[in-house]
């Protein structure tokens, strides 16, 4: 009997905890998704309004690195 009851207990206990990490996981996918299209949005109006600069050392670097 007890053995039945802790194993029902430990069952519950289980999946309340795979059910709020599922949710963690959703709640932080959707906020990493909101900041990226937020980033997205923002480099679109600096290209729009002429003021978005390109890191042409940087750029450069990137380039060198793929060919190599």
């Amino acid at each position: 009997m007890i053995s039945k009851v802790n194993n029902s207990v430990l069952g519950s206990a289980y999946m309340n905890s795979t059910l709020s990490n599922t949710q963690k996981k959703e709640n932080t996918s959707v906020t990493a998704m909101e900041n990226k299209s937020s980033k997205v949005e923002q480099i679109k109006e600096s290209i729009d309004s002429g003021q978005y600069k390109v890191d042409l050392s940087a750029l450069s670097k990137k380039m060198a690195d793929e060919l190599l």
